[in-house]
């Protein structure tokens, strides 16, 4: 099962501890390569506290460890990180800076089929 939720993403005072440890540093993927959700949407969608998720926009697919967060159900954040380029387009609508707010991600258990197909018989 998935579900088209909206992510946004910002900075977080761990990413930034990890950042000036390096991006190739365990403290920067610890912080980087989680996405908090609400607790409603996890259960929905069969997603254990510390389980994996898989994200899917047009763009790309990752998958992140998941962990309950107090945010509002239809809402999912993943801090900034190289992780989430995977997700985001290049289009900067002239800013210079992709949009990494607001997007509409598909969200299921990593390991799940995805939706519309690929699984046998497809």
């Amino acid at each position: 099962m998935s579900e088209r939720l909206t992510l946004i993403s910002g900075r977080t005072r761990k990413q930034a501890i990890g950042m000036h440890k390096g991006k190739d540093s365990p403290e920067y993927h610890a912080a980087t390569e989680i996405v908090e959700m609400n607790a409603g949407d996890m259960a929905r969608l069969g997603i254990a506290d510390g389980g994996r998720a898989t994200l899917r926009t047009e763009v790309g697919e990752i998958a992140l460890t998941a962990h309950e967060g107090a945010l509002p159900a239809g809402l999912v954040f993943v801090p900034m990180g190289t992780t989430i380029n995977g997700l985001v387009g290049t289009e900067t609508f002239g800013t210079g800076m992709p949009s990494f707010k607001g997007l509409t991600v598909e969200v299921e258990p990593a390991g799940a089929a995805p939706a519309g197909g690929g699984g046998e018989g497809s």
